[in-house]
């Protein structure tokens, strides 16, 4: 009798801990990614750059492309810049946009890309998702998984704290993410992918469940762990469905609607995971992911980050706009201006303030 498996799309290397940035050229020396050492180094002007004089010597068949931010024109420069050169590989080392320009421009000439992240703000440093700035706003682009990743938690703990709470709030939100994927099948009849579904429901549980803090190394482990697997997860289903839901729904509409105040990413989906939880029912797992996201110093209500209730409510109603196609509680319920009013009331006594 056969036995049936697949393929699951993954980094031949994940080396999270600390110090792990002093040992990247024994990494990136691993045939599987660079046979001659040929390799094109794309930086920010900011931590990337910082880290270029430490790292440099250990690197010398590499060549340092600096980006200068997160939008399609930067991304295709890069490719443009680095095509017909012989590399084995990209390596994007920074925060997320310069991570999704490298992305993007590896995707572009062909090549494998290594993910050296030095924050850990959302689960794009693994996805299969390259999200850059376009004129009409923000684009989200398919693009081959990384074929490494390395995240050194020395480097990650001289950033500011809020990129550490913006990933606690993206990893969390992976709760109500599949959360709405079931209901969706339930409804629907969806296809669903179990081992997808499973891997983001317990990368989100191990951060919402872990009592460290963001100064711990432990729970920073755990953590970054959480936001590798969630991109995996979307690798294994193939689109975003294990990790975006209603809550980011939620947070595509903050940022339409009002792209100059919005908050981080994973600030407005923590947000929007707590309150898509309590409108589907789970009052007290809302409670439980509201009191979780306070502890890490993130918000839970909108005034939280400079939105009046009404601003919210005019963002709750719009989010479905946002990802036409996609089945969530916002769709299920279709609930209309009056009534969010009364349900975001109910929550607010629910979370308490």
């Amino acid at each position: 009798m056969p036995v049936l498996t697949r393929l699951i799309p993954s980094p031949v290397v994940v080396d999270i801990r600390p110090g792990a940035l002093d040992d990247l050229g024994c990494v990136l020396a691993d045939e599987r990614i660079s046979q001659s050492g040929r390799l094109a180094i794309a930086v920010s002007g900011g931590s990337g750059a910082r880290l270029r004089e430490r790292i440099a010597p250990s690197l010398p068949g590499a060549d340092w492309y600096q980006v200068g931010g997160g939008t399609i024109d930067d991304a295709v420069r890069l490719a443009s810049d680095i095509k017909g050169s012989h590399y084995d590989a990209v390596v994007g080392l920074g925060g997320g946009k310069i991570i999704d320009c490298a992305k993007f421009a590896a995707a572009r000439v062909g090549l494998p890309l290594v993910a050296v992240a030095t924050n850990l703000a959302h689960d794009g440093l693994c996805s299969p998702v390259a999200t850059l700035d376009n004129d009409a706003g923000r684009g989200s682009y398919g693009v081959p998984n990384p074929i490494a990743v390395v995240i050194d938690l020395n480097v990650i703990r001289e950033a500011p704290v809020r990129f550490v709470r913006s990933g606690i709030g993206d990893a969390i939100s992976n709760i109500s993410a599949v959360a709405d994927w079931e209901l969706a099948h339930r409804v629907n009849g969806e296809k669903i992918d179990g081992l997808a579904a499973a891997m983001a429901r317990q990368a989100g549980e191990a951060v919402l469940r872990h009592p460290g803090g963001v100064g711990d190394d432990g729970f920073l482990q755990v953590l970054a762990e959480a936001l590798v697997l969630t991109g995996i997860a979307m690798s294994v289903s193939g689109d975003s469905r294990p990790s975006s839901g209603a809550c980011h729904e939620i947070n595509h509409a903050f940022d339409l609607l009002h792209p100059k105040r919005a908050a981080a990413h994973g600030e407005q989906c923590g947000l929007g995971a707590a309150f898509a939880m309590y409108l589907r029912g789970a009052h007290e797992e809302s409670a439980a992911m509201a009191e979780v996201l306070r502890r890490h110093g993130l918000p839970v209500l909108p005034e939280e980050i400079g939105f009046t209730p009404d601003e919210f409510v005019r963002v709750v109603e719009f989010a479905p706009e946002t990802r036409p196609g996609r089945f969530t509680i916002l769709e299920h319920l279709d609930l209309k201006t009056e009534q969010i009013k009364d349900v975001y009331a109910d929550y607010v006594k629910a979370i308490g303030s």
